[in-house]
């Protein structure tokens, strides 16, 4: 059984989608911990389901390098086989990203290496694209730069705003996610192998 940790900032769709799964006795993991970098609206879903919470502000830390190392003891706590960023909008120092390598993944809402950062959904409407994606890769310490694990397009409808894109995007990373966790947790998937290729 895989453990994992669920970092987020937001509202938490991809983590409700991992706890819903879970609940399924033949589904292979089981989220241990919910962290974020502040107070998330989806730690509503985390304390629907039992699961215990943390936050670290990283504006509570002299520097980001300390926020992280916070971040990094939070984590260690639970001992995940798996940590995964989903929808965190802080960048992850590099020790960090170290200490947890290769076993930290992100997803993303385009088909990476097209418009990786903060802004994929907004950057693939204003490229004027016919269709963008959606991602789930292996954290290294570029941007949104590491192996990709898998991903799948989704068309640009006329009329797209960020938000009608982005609502149709998230179900796709959804699958994405609990395909890649399905995957790693039976062997399909070789995080160390991707990660050395």
């Amino acid at each position: 059984m895989l453990s994992l940790v669920v970092l987020i900032s937001g509202g938490g769709s991809n983590l409700r989608a991992l706890l819903e799964a879970s609940e399924d006795a033949e589904f292979p993991a089981r989220v241990v911990a919910v962290g974020a970098d502040r107070d998330a609206d989806g730690f509503a879903h985390a304390e629907e389901f039992g699961i215990p919470t943390f936050s670290l502000a990283l504006s509570s830390f002299p520097d980001r390098e300390s926020w992280g190392d916070a971040m990094l003891e939070q984590i260690r706590v639970w001992q995940p086989d798996l940590v995964i960023l989903s929808g965190f909008m802080k960048l992850v120092p590099p020790r960090v990203v170290d200490a947890l390598a290769p076993h930290l993944i992100n997803t993303h809402p385009a088909y990476l290496p097209e418009f990786p950062g903060a802004h994929g959904v907004r950057d693939a409407l204003a490229a004027g694209v016919p269709e963008t994606g959606a991602s789930v890769i292996v954290v290294d310490n570029g941007v949104d730069s590491g192996p990709i694990i898998s991903q799948r397009r989704v068309p640009v409808l006329p009329g797209d705003t960020e938000e009608s894109l982005h609502n149709r995007i998230k179900p796709v990373e959804r699958e994405l996610l609990i395909q890649a966790v399905l995957d790693i947790a039976n062997g399909h998937i070789d995080l160390k192998e991707l990660a050395t290729a």
